[in-house]
């Protein structure tokens, strides 16, 4: 049996199955039934009767027996692949109304569920994936993630919000789980000797971004389920229900004032403290213990020293590490779950966790099983020397599934990393510590508001044609002084964006001040001067061929829908 813990109960599948069979005899309206599939992790896709089902993964905490559980699910009935999201969950698309049921029912055997993993709920909490062995980490604050997961998995309230609900935990004041754009975020820190949270509320990106507030300096930790039932209820009593655009907790801040909602906390905090809600019961030491080391027998294997400086991350357990395992386009094929699975019962503490930009973390590996861990991972392509530079493109799925898409985001991110791996771009510099993430359309799935370069997909008439372009977002990202916005500086036509980005690093390399990194550089390059060296990429009508998106070869079709899954 796994030791991770269990988030699912076979009543929500017998529910969501109860509801289905009244939907399909017309004695549920099918608004109704939307509404309640999609807080049950079911998505309609652009594809008539093809659906995407969301596996809720609190904190990005995996063990062997779920990643089986996974494979599973990607081999019967998700063509064999599943896609991890930059909210440390893992989807399947194509998936026919009818499997829905046996996809959930195998989740459910290895204790995962798809419960409030979509729709106007509270929806998966993430966490910093190094924050239980990293040295600038206070504490792990991954018991706390689970606490509120199972606090509001199921909460009365949940499933019933004027819109989506967002929640992350990071684990020093860094903030490398993004806490300034989530509508509610903890950042661990302790005062005195006690642990507790600065405590952030009602931020958030889509078409409007918003950097959240401070809601707290400081809070013991023994208080933030408090804290989040308050901020829950507030949402639920003042978010907006006649118009969705319109909806998320961030609003609700721009209407009152930061004044008025500091007031309308504290009034809904004392209800909550006079009612003594809102205890969290924190989960009890995780029984794991790290693997015994595997020696590789033989000489060193090739590509091994240039993977470990690029892949490992040094724990504050001196005897040990953690190992990034980069996936291209946040893909894992069944195959390469099961493997992974493999991986984690003879590596590591047999876990890992799911990252924010679509990538895999083993920890608790000891350093003496580097060579041989190597030597299983890269016959598989799972050990990419390249993770967390500017190949590593974070993308949501785009037109290929999306309803909202405009563009092939995937596609894109793709063509950059090929563009990139190219012999001519070899040397440039800051491709090491650039991020580049990529959405769709302008409601920012793909985080490009947040990226050193961001893109967002979008459609320019020309001569009467429609034609794929990308919005450049100039010098986003979050750190410890908060959550910054790229600038919008030129839209690019979407089959130039790879040799834009190629232009881009060439004006990093000449005009960078001495010890200057990109994303210092990117947020504060004079705009006219980006245009100017993207010359007639920025300029120039486009070619006929330059019409159609990637992955397409007779031009440009904008086939938007009502979405269902706006950010």
């Amino acid at each position: 049996m796994s030791t991770l813990p269990r988030f699912s109960n076979p009543a929500d599948i017998d529910e969501f199955v109860e509801l289905l069979g009244r939907f399909e005899r017309g004695e549920v309206s099918p608004e109704a039934f939307r509404a309640f599939r999609l807080t049950r992790g079911v998505y309609g896709q652009r594809q008539d009767n093809e659906q995407m089902l969301r596996v809720k993964i609190p904190a990005g905490l995996l063990g062997p027996e779920q990643l089986e559980a996974l494979a599973d699910v990607a081999d019967r009935w998700g063509h064999g692949v599943g896609h991890v999201t930059t909210r440390q969950n893992v989807q399947f698309h194509f998936l026919k109304m009818a499997e829905v049921e046996a996809a959930m029912r195998r989740c459910d055997e290895a204790g995962l569920t798809t419960r409030e993993a979509c729709g106007n709920s509270v929806r998966t909490v993430t966490a910093c994936e190094v924050a239980e062995v990293c040295g600038s980490s206070p504490f792990d604050v991954t018991p706390y993630a689970e606490a509120v997961t199972r606090y509001f998995l199921g909460h009365p309230l949940s499933a019933g919000l004027p819109r989506k609900f967002k929640t992350a935990f990071s684990g020093c004041a860094s903030d490398c789980a993004k806490a300034a754009i989530h509508d509610l975020g903890f950042v661990a820190a302790v005062r005195e000797g006690e642990r507790g949270f600065k405590v952030l509320a009602a931020g958030g990106l889509s078409t409007s971004p918003q950097a959240a507030l401070v809601l707290h300096e400081f809070v013991p930790a023994a208080e933030i389920g408090r804290v989040a039932e308050s901020i829950v209820r507030l949402f639920h009593r003042l978010g907006n229900r006649e118009n969705r655009h319109r909806a998320r907790l961030k609003y609700v801040l721009r209407k009152l004032g930061e004044e008025k909602f500091r007031a309308a906390y504290a009034e809904v905090r004392a209800e909550v403290d006079a009612e003594a809600v809102g205890e969290l019961k924190l989960p009890g030491p995780p029984g794991r213990e790290p693997a015994p080391p595997r020696r590789h027998l033989g000489p060193t294997p090739p590509g091994f020293l240039l993977w470990q400086a690029a892949s490992t991350f040094a724990q504050k357990q001196p005897e040990y590490v953690a190992v990034y395992v980069r996936l291209v386009l946040g893909e894992l094929t069944s195959a390469r779950l099961r493997a992974l699975a493999d991986v984690c019962r003879r590596y590591g503490d047999g876990s890992l966790r799911l990252t924010i930009d679509q990538n895999v973390l083993l920890p608790w590996v000891d350093r003496k099983s580097l060579a041989a861990l190597y030597a299983e991972l890269e016959p598989l392509g799972l050990a990419r020397a390249d993770v967390r530079t500017a190949h590593d493109v974070t993308s949501c799925p785009g037109a290929d599934s999306c309803n909202l898409a405009v563009t092939g985001s995937r596609r894109l991110a793709a063509a950059l990393t090929e563009r990139l791996a190219r012999p001519d771009a070899a040397g440039l510099a800051g491709l090491e510590g650039t991020s580049i993430k990529v959405s769709g359309c302008p409601n920012s799935c793909g985080q490009h508001h947040i990226a050193d370069l961001g893109f967002h997909g979008g459609v320019k008439t020309v001569a009467g044609a429609a034609v794929p372009v990308y919005q450049l977002h100039l010098g986003g990202g979050v750190d410890a002084q908060g959550a910054r916005f790229g600038r919008q500086v030129v839209k690019i036509f979407a089959r130039r964006v790879p040799d834009a980005v190629v232009r881009l690093f060439e004006l990093y390399g000449r005009d960078r001040a001495e010890g200057e990194t990109p994303a210092a550089f990117f947020a504060r390059v004079d705009p006219k001067a980006v245009v100017a060296a993207l010359g007639p990429l920025a300029t120039d009508a486009p070619l006929p061929e330059e019409h159609s998106d990637f992955g397409e070869t007779e031009g440009f079709l904008v086939a938007t829908r009502d979405g269902e899954c706006a950010a």
